[in-house]
């Protein structure tokens, strides 16, 4: 080689004590071993302090502070949290007072209407699309397009047409487990908000576009004014990669364009992986003027159930603790 290269002496590089260097991973952030019998409450605190298990307690702390000081907590979520049975435990927070409002994409109504009709959802698709079959399942799309005309002539949104026709509608036997019936029962606004072609029923002739895009387009309303009143409240997006994301971020410029202050709230992403819009349209660019952004991977039916419970712990120890005050 023509090159003279730099002579590498190890005899002569630079230390210093090790004692005295910045470190990120301390003993004080280990795990805990789990105790058998040890409350839910405890195996939290028992989880590492560090990357995702310290996100997680974050989020669950955030949120369980947002709804100490009466501030919003905003579920969002794509159809999928209910195709994998996580639909009870959305009811059973929004009994508990844990829920202010819901938003869903269109999907998560055909699911949650199967649901309650039939106790059973989600079609084999690949199969049913060879043979010309896919969506075509009668009463499910008959009940969704005539609950959202009946909704337009009512001048409702989508979420409150459709939560009433299965909170109302004979046949439905399963209807406590039903999201959107429950918070028509308890009066939680919920907003859907669909692309035209994107669901089952909008094939189906009693589609009505007038109706899809009028009772969406209030419910996109309705999302605004929620979004306006989130300062100090806690966003979760569970599972939407486009329109959810979308969709609020455009709520949140209206409600900030209209003089509304929503600077410091906290936004949680709870996916597979971690995906574009997601990533910079709920946790990063909200969060700008001192808010927090966290995004937690894996599967829904694992970090859903993990962040529900530890919000009814921290629900239950506030309380106690307001009750030893007394």
């Amino acid at each position: 080689m023509s090159r003279r290269l730099p002579r590498i002496d190890r005899n002569e590089v630079r230390t210093y004590p090790a004692r005295g260097r910045a470190s990120k991973v301390k003993r004080s952030l280990e795990g805990i071993p789990h105790e058998a019998g040890a409350s839910f409450g405890s195996f939290l605190e028992g989880l590492p302090g560090i990357l995702g298990a310290a996100d997680l307690r974050d989020a669950i702390q955030a949120a369980a502070r947002a709804k100490r000081r009466d501030k919003l907590l905003l579920w969002g979520f794509g159809a999928h949290l209910i195709k994998v049975g996580l639909a009870p435990l959305v009811v059973d927070l929004m009994e508990r007072g844990l829920v202010s409002g819901l938003m869903m994409n269109g999907a998560g109504c055909v699911h949650d209407l199967e649901l309650a009709m039939m106790g059973r959802t989600s079609e084999d698709v690949a199969p049913a699309l060879d043979e010309g079959s896919f969506g075509m399942a009668r009463e499910t799309s008959a009940l969704l397009n005539g609950a959202i005309v009946a909704g337009h002539e009512a001048g409702l949104g989508m979420g409150e047409a459709v939560g009433r026709a299965i909170l109302e509608g004979k046949g439905f036997r399963y209807k406590d487990r039903s999201v959107l019936a429950t918070a028509a029962r308890l009066d939680i606004p919920v907003t859907i908000h669909v692309a035209v072609g994107t669901d089952i029923h909008h094939m189906h002739p009693g589609a009505d576009g007038a109706a899809l895009g009028a009772t969406s387009f209030r419910d996109f309303e309705t999302l605004a004014r929620l979004v306006a009143a989130l300062e100090g409240g806690v966003l979760f997006n569970i599972g939407s990669a486009v329109i959810l994301p979308e969709v609020f971020l455009k709520a949140l410029a209206l409600a900030r364009n209209l003089g509304h202050k929503v600077e410091r709230f906290t936004t949680v992403n709870c996916d597979f992986i971690r995906q574009y819009r997601p990533a910079v349209n709920v946790v990063e660019r909200p969060t700008r003027l001192g808010g927090r952004g966290i995004s937690l991977v894996g599967h829904h039916e694992i970090l859903v159930p993990l962040i529900a419970a530890g919000l009814v712990e921290a629900q239950a120890a506030g309380g106690q603790r307001r009750r030893g005050r007394r």
